[in-house]
């Protein structure tokens, strides 16, 4: 994570209401800047570009579930750099009314994803799943209604906030439930070339020509560069790569995105932040290739990545 932006800022804006889990990565990514809820990641983004907040934090996959689809379509277009990034554990809290007991529950609510990753304990108890548009928000309702019999998946942080018991702690079916964080900002804060190795984010539409994709990527492994991990999808293509320390002549770089700026429409770097110290997350990395072949169009290849 840099660090000049971030030690600056006074503000950060997320999507979602208080208690929210961006709520809870901006209170531990960034404990010294208040955070300010935003009902959409479009408003979220808005308010660095308006300069009401300084920074943003935004989430992009998580573990169970995937890439979170609106943000990879709202990046190529935000104008925001990345300046850092936070991996937030996440530990759903099932949370009723004072007074609530489990055995009093017959409905829960929360947020799609969250649902989806709680399903163990939903099917096991019987209960009734009531989708809403935010864990913090389905929190907020629950509280309102004082009904022992209606419950909510959100963070431990909401559970606070609107004055709920928690009910059972850590209701996930997986225990490496991990979401990734982006930190985003209105000017780049690229890391210092200081020897160390640095990963890069850059978003790039290819062409509409055969094997536009394949002539782009090639020059990334011609040149020896390590692909990190890959978005390839119909919409914009984000990548991140690792990079060796930068030569003084730039030349390197130079080599490495030719071939990237002859096949691709607009490449654009988000980010060149400093790679950061491994973190013990298992990540599930889902890569969609569309091909010709009838055999092989529309599927969907996964691979699962450990960093340790």
């Amino acid at each position: 994570m840099t660090g000049t932006l971030i030690a600056k800022a006074k503000r950060v804006a997320f999507q979602g209401e208080p208690g929210a889990y961006a709520n809870l990565a901006a209170r531990e990514a960034l404990a010294h800047v208040e955070p300010v809820p935003r009902p959409t990641f479009e408003d979220a983004v808005e308010a660095v570009k308006s300069g009401d907040t300084d920074l943003c934090i935004i989430p992009v996959e998580n573990s169970l579930h995937g890439r979170i689809a609106d943000i990879h379509h709202l990046l190529p277009d935000a104008g925001l750099y990345i300046v850092g990034e936070h991996f937030l554990r996440i530990r759903h809290q099932l949370l009723g009314v004072k007074g609530a007991k489990l055995s009093d529950i017959k409905t829960v609510m929360s947020q799609g994803p969250a649902l989806g990753q709680c399903r163990n304990i939903i099917r096991e108890m019987k209960w009734r799943a009531q989708n809403w548009h935010d864990t913090a928000g389905s929190a907020h309702h629950v509280a309102g209604l004082s009904d022992k019999s209606v419950a909510a998946i959100a963070s431990s942080l909401a559970g606070e906030i609107y004055g709920l018991d928690v009910l059972k702690a850590n209701v996930e079916d997986a225990e490496h439930n991990m979401t990734r964080f982006l930190i985003m900002a209105r000017e780049p804060d690229d890391a210092i070339h200081d020897g160390n190795k640095v990963i890069t984010t850059f978003v790039f539409r290819v062409r509409n020509v055969p094997a536009a994709l394949y002539k782009a990527l090639g020059g990334f492994a011609t040149n020896g560069v390590n692909m990190t991990r890959r978005l390839v999808q119909r919409h914009p293509v984000l990548c991140r790569y690792r990079r060796p320390p930068r030569r003084a002549s730039g030349a390197p770089r130079a080599r490495r995105t030719a071939v990237l700026h002859q096949q691709a429409d607009g490449a654009r770097h988000l980010s060149r932040p400093p790679l950061p110290r491994p973190i013990a997350v298992r990540a599930l990395v889902c890569v969609k290739a569309r091909r010709r072949s009838a055999v092989l169009a529309g599927k969907a290849y996964c691979a699962r990545a450990e960093r340790a």
